[in-house]
């Protein structure tokens, strides 16, 4: 399948690129993108990788997670399932992002919301369940630190999630309900209104499963809003909220399932803000908020454990204030200087089961503790010539636990035809130690400093075929220590890691019906982690046609860790996957997807197994 797939890159490579002479005419130039610099920017001038996945291709599958679709479209991305919806936390959760190799997991890959962090308080990792297909007009994903714009846990990457915002004038709304295997039940319901100046968006989800294994039921249901007001044509005031509740339990593994492995997990995150943009200056003041409120039944082994007594409970919250103003001081220029300030609390508990009462335990160190992160960094960017630019910034991080920390990032773009480009980049990135490995347990270890980690890369991006025909190769190296392990008992700086690869990604408008795109990742680990494959590879396929619309994707695994040490164990695997609808009328399309349509046996985390073939079908009504 891995020749497969490196054949058909080949071949639509070559063959497009005879099939028409380049015309740089016909197609709208650059992608503007947000991440990497905090304003709107042609990304043919950012040294940085970013990749943006935009809401036609989030949507193509009727997936109500924005999770998977990422993993197809982003080379070098990889996530980790458990069943067909519901990704949970805690023992047996799953959900978790690897960038090159570098995990969300572990804090080292950041999730935002419109540039706003997003994650646990108390274990410093983002809550998959929490991103939602509902509330995201596009992603953008940054592969490499990203710390020098965003601070701690944007080491190894950041995943954006800018949300929706009414953009055409008038009131549109929808409804999208599914059904299919294992007792899978979606359902999602939006409005979106453009008055005037005034922009609101709402949406609810739903969803629910029994999932392929016992004991491993999940269901949710959350909202999202979004209210901007135009005060005058370069001003604007912002709200935005999102919450989401849901229950999941863990059935254990195969060899030792487990029973009441019970969770009842509540995020929520909230934005106030004021813009501002006059063409060669723009900038922004927000105040936001990410919560959550936690409640976990360890539960107990079917063949020789008991039931708890006792419930962990946690509450947390990052609340920060973010500013940031961007100008262009003379021809080819743009400086941007901002100030971050993040309260980050955590409280941990445990209550009697029965009664409701905290108790005092002996694997707790502390239940309540506070940090305070303030920040400030300036980046600038100069187009030296037609064909060059470069950026070069730096942030001083201050943590009031750990100290400062003095974060550099540079790197060049030469376009040498106006169709192409090479990058260098070179940056740093960090992540503090969370208060789980600090004060949490006896492992923890008031001492630990920052995780440190260098990453190189060299790309080269290029469009041909009247701009129709996209490819990109990146060659990267990543140089990390200080990494955070648990030794002799105690939590300690001593890891390493040393990883290198190189990704290669391709889209190809082939006519007005017909797309192709794909991606490859080759990752070399000098130190191999749990949910890292060595080779992911992925080509899909999308058709709009008349009544009828289409997508499949084949993605190839090889070599995926889901053991290392003396039980090192990995996987090779290939999934199929497909979407088709037909629009019956104007308001009204029925849709129907498998996944897995190979049926497949293969697992992502060690001892849970993922369900072979699924299917669902829905219905989709706009009005």
């Amino acid at each position: 399948m891995k020749r497969l797939i490196l054949a058909t890159f080949a071949l639509l490579s070559f063959g497009a690129a005879m099939a028409q002479n380049e015309a740089t005419d016909s197609v709208s130039l650059g992608e503007v993108v947000v991440t990497g610099t905090r304003n709107a920017t042609d990304i043919r001038h950012l040294p940085q990788t970013v990749t943006v996945v935009d809401r036609s291709a989030l949507t193509a599958n009727e997936r109500v997670s924005i999770l998977p679709t990422l993993m197809e479209q982003v080379p070098g991305l990889m996530l980790t399932s458990r069943g067909m919806m519901g990704y949970g936390v805690s023992t047996g959760g799953s959900g978790g992002m690897m960038l090159r190799g570098i995990s969300s997991g572990a804090g080292q890959v950041m999730v935002l919301i419109d540039g706003h962090p997003q994650y646990n308080g108390i274990y410093g990792h983002s809550i998959a369940d929490a991103y939602q297909t509902m509330m995201a007009e596009r992603v953008e994903v940054l592969r490499g630190p990203a710390s020098m714009l965003y601070g701690s846990n944007a080491m190894g990457g950041v995943v954006n999630i800018v949300t929706r915002n009414a953009s055409t004038d008038g009131s549109h709304a929808y409804a999208n309900l599914g059904a299919g295997s294992w007792g899978t039940v979606q359902g999602e319901a939006g409005y979106q209104l453009r008055n005037n100046r005034l922009r609101l968006t709402a949406s609810g989800q739903y969803g629910r499963t029994d999932n392929h294994r016992p004991n491993m039921g999940f269901e949710q249901y959350g909202g999202f809003a979004k209210v901007q007001y135009d005060l005058n044509a370069n001003w604007n005031v912002f709200a935005d909220a999102d919450v989401t509740h849901f229950n999941a339990s863990y059935p254990g593994t195969v060899a030792a399932p487990m029973l009441e492995a019970d969770q009842w997990i509540t995020r929520g995150a909230i934005a106030v803000g004021v813009e501002n943009n006059y063409g060669n200056t723009s900038g922004r003041l927000s105040l936001y908020d990410n919560f959550g409120r936690h409640k976990i039944n360890d539960g107990y082994n079917t063949a020789s454990g008991t039931p708890q007594t006792r419930l962990f409970r946690s509450s947390d919250a990052l609340l920060g204030v973010s500013w940031y103003q961007s100008a262009r001081l003379w021809e080819g220029s743009r400086i941007t200087v901002g100030f971050d300030y993040q309260n980050i609390y955590g409280h941990a508990y445990y209550t009697d089961r029965t009664t409701g009462e905290v108790l005092e335990t002996p694997n707790k160190q502390s239940g309540e503790e506070r940090s305070h992160d303030v920040a400030g960094y300036i980046d600038y960017r100069q187009d030296l010539l037609s064909w060059l630019t470069a950026e070069a910034g730096v942030r001083y991080d201050h943590h009031s636990v750990t100290g400062g920390e003095w974060i550099p990032q540079a790197g060049i773009v030469v376009r040498p035809i106006n169709s192409s480009e090479l990058k260098l980049m070179a940056s740093r990135g960090f992540r503090n130690p969370t208060m789980r490995e600090m004060y949490l347990y006896p492992p923890s270890n008031t001492n630990l400093k920052p995780e440190q980690m260098w990453s190189y890369e060299l790309a080269w991006k290029q469009r041909l075929v009247e701009w129709r025909l996209h490819y990109g190769v990146n060659l990267f190296f990543i140089d990390a220590d200080n990494i955070i392990q648990t030794v002799n008992r105690q939590n300690v700086n001593t890891g390493k890691l040393q990883n290198k690869g190189i990704e290669i990604d391709a889209q190809y408008i082939i006519n007005s019906y017909w797309s192709l795109s794909t991606n490859h990742s080759w990752l070399h680990m000098k130190h191999p982690v749990v949910s890292a494959p060595r080779y992911k590879g992925y080509i899909g396929a999308t058709m709009n046609y008349s009544r009828f619309t289409a997508s499949a994707g084949v993605m190839q695994m090889s070599r995926l860790y889901t053991a290392i040490g003396d039980s090192k164990t990995t996987e090779n695997f290939t999934l199929l996957n497909a979407t088709v609808g037909y629009a019956v009328s104007r308001p009204m399309r029925l849709w129907v997807k498998g996944e897995n349509l190979l049926a497949q046996k293969y697992e992502y985390i060690a001892g849970m197994p993922m369900p072979r073939a699924t299917f669902m079908a829905g219905v989709n009504v706009e009005f």
